[in-house]
């Protein structure tokens, strides 16, 4: 037997002696170098790296744009103000026509010409009336468009009112998403950003309740990769972890020790085709972040109790912290179930 085949069959390190170090600082030794990034085909899954660039860019871009946005709103309330002083400025000569409307009553045109006494007073009424129309429909004219272009440089600032509005809603939501994608897979720190970028999704594991609760299961299955036992819900996972593309080494049941290996809820699935060795080149770290990733982002619909890669833990209910026990999980990444 093999110096890493013994080490899985030893106990695995009890949770709540975890729990006791989780909101510690690393251990001394340090981790592993994580590999530089490296080209990858179209061919490729993207990389949760990449998907984080792409969403800062596109926060540059939309930043760009409500910059612009701003700045024409700032023109158009200086267009809305131009427009009001010259209303202000016509408003005399406005007055001056409801002036002169009221002191000749509603007499019209034709009463007005009517009244004459003799031809040649008709003409020149009839010259002034003109002129006075003429006159006075400039002027209204001249109000009317200043006031219609009022009208729609506020209408527009208006518009870029909403659209910066949407624009911060956006970009907003757009940084939660990018802080949350990268939080759920434990961060830079755990995956240097070299994960997939997005994971398939498994099939609702068996034993849940109708309120969400999961029932407890026996370890009455037949464990496929040791002669023990695993539960209904464990086996589920395995399946599911296999149907996902990662079939690597992995142990489940072992005897001996409190924990979830002996009652059929935990595996531990190495990096390697055989055996367990810590992670050491760009394939192995990959695969470790992408079956970690898996199992988070499928960890409601698995049954999930936690994970341990990398010297990190996660919990659903709190998510990744820091973890240090006998065995630093840079070999394989440790899955319970509920």
């Amino acid at each position: 037997m093999t110096a890493p085949l013994r080490r899985w069959l030893t106990p695995v390190v009890a949770v709540f002696a975890a729990l006791a170090v989780l909101a510690g600082p690393l251990p001394a030794a340090a981790a592993p170098t994580p590999p530089q990034p490296s080209g990858h085909g179209d061919d490729e899954p993207k990389l949760l790296d990449d998907l984080i660039e792409a969403r800062n860019r596109a926060y540059v871009q939309s930043q760009a744009k409500l910059k612009k946005s701003e700045k024409r709103q700032r023109e158009l309330a200086l267009e809305v103000g131009r427009a009001q002083a010259e209303l202000a400025l016509l408003a005399p000569q406005v007055n001056e026509i409801a002036a002169q409307s009221y002191r000749t009553g509603r007499i019209g045109a034709v009463s007005m010409l009517l009244d004459t006494a003799n031809p040649d007073s008709f003409v020149r009424r009839a010259a002034a009336l003109d002129e006075l129309n003429l006159v006075n429909s400039k002027k209204l004219a001249e109000v009317n468009a200043v006031k219609a272009r009022a009208e729609q440089a506020k209408l527009a600032a208006d518009a870029e009112v909403r659209e910066q509005q949407k624009l911060r809603n956006e970009l907003a939501r757009g940084k939660r998403e990018a802080e949350k994608a990268l939080a759920l897979v434990g961060g830079r720190g755990l995956t240097g950003g070299k994960v997939v970028a997005e994971s398939p999704v498994a099939r609702q594991a068996p034993g849940r309740t109708a309120d969400g609760d999961w029932k407890p299961q026996g370890c009455t299955e037949s464990d496929p990769t040791t002669a023990g036992c695993v539960t209904a819900r464990t086996l589920h996972m395995y399946k599911e972890v296999k149907r996902a593309g990662f079939d690597r080494f992995v142990g489940c049941h072992r005897t001996g020790g409190p924990y979830e290996h002996p009652k059929g809820r935990a595996c531990d699935w190495s990096l390697q085709n055989r055996g367990f060795a810590p992670w050491h080149n760009d394939d192995t770290y990959r695969y470790g972040n992408d079956l970690t990733a898996f199992l988070v982002r499928n960890a409601e619909l698995l049954g999930i109790y936690y994970v341990i890669w990398n010297r990190q833990i996660w919990f659903p209910a709190t998510g990744w912290k820091s973890y240090s026990g006998p065995s630093n999980h840079t070999d394989h990444v440790h899955v319970s179930l509920l």
